[in-house]
């Protein structure tokens, strides 16, 4: 795996910026949700994707009750104590008490992130206490210097 910069993480996520959301895509500037924001920054940084996803719906973690996205997160990424979060490193999301962990995002600066969200394109936007109160998990990209 090669070594990557916190910097070039955040350059990364700061180029999907405008990019529209869509359900499952991952094709900067045509179409992303946040899976697929998280799937392409990986791939620019090392050159293709680590996994690439079975077809989900927009309730699949309703209708699954399964940490698929935490899992997956696990499996690419190392995980960290969310108190040590930093910039560059992806944060998992759960939107609502008692449901599964269903939004990811990259930190951007100490209180930014950029993600993108149904109805709006891609944004970086403040890691406000509302965001920091859902996250589920944190985690770095492997290589990280």
């Amino acid at each position: 795996m090669q070594h990557v910069t916190r910097s070039r993480i955040v350059e990364a996520a700061r180029g999907w910026i405008g990019t529209p959301y869509h359900h499952q895509a991952s094709v900067r500037h045509v179409g992303t949700d946040c899976l697929g924001l998280v799937r392409g920054v990986w791939k620019e940084l090392y050159g293709a994707d680590a996994e690439k996803p079975r077809a989900y719906s927009r309730d699949w973690a309703e209708a699954s009750g399964s940490e698929a996205m935490l899992e997956a997160a696990g499996r690419h990424l190392v995980a960290k104590p969310i108190a040590a979060m930093t910039i560059g490193d992806v944060v998992v999301f759960r939107l609502r008490a008692g449901m599964v962990a269903k939004h990811a995002a990259v930190v951007t600066a100490p209180a930014m992130m950029v993600h993108a969200i149904e109805g709006a394109p891609v944004a970086e936007v403040p890691l406000t206490n509302w965001w920091r109160r859902r996250i589920a998990g944190a985690f770095q990209f492997p290589g990280v210097v």
